[in-house]
């Protein structure tokens, strides 16, 4: 085997992602700190044609050199907005039929592996604080709370490999239907 080059990867340039057809996905950060993690998750939207990202409370925006270090870019193909309020927003992406899923660990969630996708849906998805988690009443209003299965003594994902975990597999499941 021989590892591909970049220019042999067949990868979309900015204008190609704007017009692709994108995964029905919006991707909600309600307050997290850490800039690095922010570009990450811009970074695996990106990979996945994530619709939109959603910036909220006091997560940063772009541009910021702490971001671009780790999303090489992708807060250039990526749409994003910025909401103050959290809770508004999930109100408001409900009332146009968008479902939306809390990733925490939560009585009665939905382990990530059983979550069953519904065919021509667009799904909202948010992660939390990186110590608080979603807030409490973000997770009574979601339609959904998924749960990422853990088998070691941690009790949490760092919220960049929660995103990657989350996206891929629901594009994945999303790709099938």
């Amino acid at each position: 085997m021989r590892k591909l080059k970049n220019n042999e990867l067949n990868r979309k340039n900015i204008a190609d992602f704007k017009a692709a057809k994108k995964t029905p996905i919006l991707v909600i950060l309600d307050n997290i700190r850490s800039l690095n993690n922010v570009g990450s998750v811009f970074r695996t939207s990106d990979a996945f044609l994530v619709e939109k990202i959603y910036l909220c409370g006091i997560t940063a925006t772009p541009p910021h050199k702490d971001i671009q270090k780790t999303a090489l870019g992708a807060t250039d193909s990526v749409d994003w907005e910025y909401v103050n309020d959290s809770l508004r927003l999930v109100q408001k992406l409900q009332k146009e039929g968008i479902k939306v899923i809390s990733i925490e660990q939560a009585e009665n969630s939905t382990m990530l592996p059983d979550f069953i996708t519904e065919t021509n849906q667009k799904y909202a998805i948010i992660f939390g604080n990186e110590v608080k988690g979603v807030q409490q009443e973000i997770v009574d209003t979601s339609d959904y709370c998924v749960e990422i299965p853990q088998f070691g003594t941690k009790h949490s994902f760092n919220i960049s490999v929660s995103v990657g975990i989350v996206l891929w597999d629901l594009f994945g499941k999303l790709q099938r239907l």
